[in-house]
């Protein structure tokens, strides 16, 4: 069941920005999301324990059911079956591993890598979801239901309204470079304290203010994207920032660990463009083909963004999950986020959470 198929500001306008998103198109209006389940830490727990003990081969991936709230793990075997109830999770058998699923996501990096369309794994149904924006032409949008009708079963393919993509603009969020992002948490590496943000931003500049040509707060350190979408910026000499996510009512909500995401679980986004907004996790592995370049095992969500939230936190309690990348845009409250999960920055870059 493993992921990886491959593989606090102490300004409150700089703790929950997400960066400017993926687009703003809309369509007509969409049906109220699923709302999703609250996880628990038991919960990551056994999540990640099983995921260690799990291999491609016998498991595809862990969801939390939306009608009872529990964790269950799909498995292919009665072995592995008994290990995840033994682990306390509920074992579902399923059709296809994720070696399986893995293949199929070959296929379509190999023959359907499109700007406009992304992938990822949906456990709950056992299949790759695929998404296609408006971008797709009528041409491409046939290659791509050709290859998926090659996979069978293993793939949905869903269009969805507006396009894919990132967007800088201003706001009263972090600045540099003349391009407006987001923060998303605030950790440690020993004394030094950093931010982290979208990679597509940190690309964008050296320099990062808390307001358009201010003094600067901080330098980046790194960067990555495409491939991935993450960067962080170490704050210059001065009060240390507080471990904490705007909740833009005047509170914050503080964040003290960090998990990787189940489908099916309770989110929120903060962001400096549309602030708060909640939704659940529907696909994890996902490939999404941006215009600049592919980024890979992201996580999709029904959570509404726009441009400038870009960087933002994506939460859920006190754990930090992940950091806002982009959507399709959102319609009503229905949207389509995705974010980089943490926890691959805090190692790349050997820092923690606060």
């Amino acid at each position: 069941m493993r992921r990886t198929l491959r593989a606090r500001i102490c300004l409150s306008v700089l703790i929950s920005l997400p960066a400017v998103g993926l687009g703003s198109g809309t369509a007509g209006a969409a049906p109220e999301p699923t709302p999703g389940v609250t996880a628990s830490a038991s919960q990551y727990a056994i999540d990640s324990s099983l995921e260690r003990a799990l291999d491609d081969d016998n498991s595809a991936g862990s969801y939390l059911d939306a009608a009872t709230g529990e964790l269950v793990v799909t498995v292919t075997d009665s072995a592995a079956a008994e290990a995840v109830n033994a682990a306390g999770a509920r074992a579902k058998l399923v059709e296809r591993s994720t070696a399986e699923l893995q293949a199929a996501i070959n296929t379509l990096e190999t023959q359907a890598k499109i700007t406009g369309t992304s992938w990822g794994i949906d456990p709950s149904t056992n299949q790759i979801a695929v998404e296609a924006d408006q971008s797709v032409s009528v041409a491409a949008m046939a290659q791509l239901r050709k290859v998926g009708a090659g996979l069978g079963a293993a793939v949905r393919i869903t269009r969805v309204p507006g396009v894919f993509k990132k967007e800088v603009s201003g706001g009263d969020a972090i600045y540099g470079g003349g391009y407006r992002c987001s923060a998303a948490f605030n950790v440690a590496r020993g004394t030094a304290r950093y931010f982290l943000t979208a990679g597509h931003c940190t690309n964008l500049a050296y320099s990062w203010s808390a307001t358009s040509g201010g003094a600067p707060i901080g330098v980046r350190t790194g960067t990555s994207f495409p491939t991935n979408d993450y960067g962080i910026v170490r704050y210059l000499p001065g009060p240390q920032p507080a471990g904490r996510v705007n909740l833009y009512n005047g509170t914050y909500q503080d964040i003290v660990t960090s998990a990787d995401a189940i489908v099916g679980q309770a989110i929120r986004k903060s962001g400096s463009t549309t602030h708060v907004t909640s939704g659940r996790v529907t696909a994890v592995n996902v490939t999404v083909n941006y215009p600049e370049g592919p980024v890979y095992q992201m996580v999709r969500t029904t959570v509404c963004s726009a441009a400038g939230d870009s960087g933002g936190a994506h939460f859920a309690g006190s754990v930090a999950l992940g950091i806002h990348s982009g959507s399709s845009g959102c319609s009503g409250t229905n949207g389509s986020a995705i974010f980089q999960p943490v926890r691959e920055a805090l190692s790349v870059y050997g820092v923690n959470v606060y």
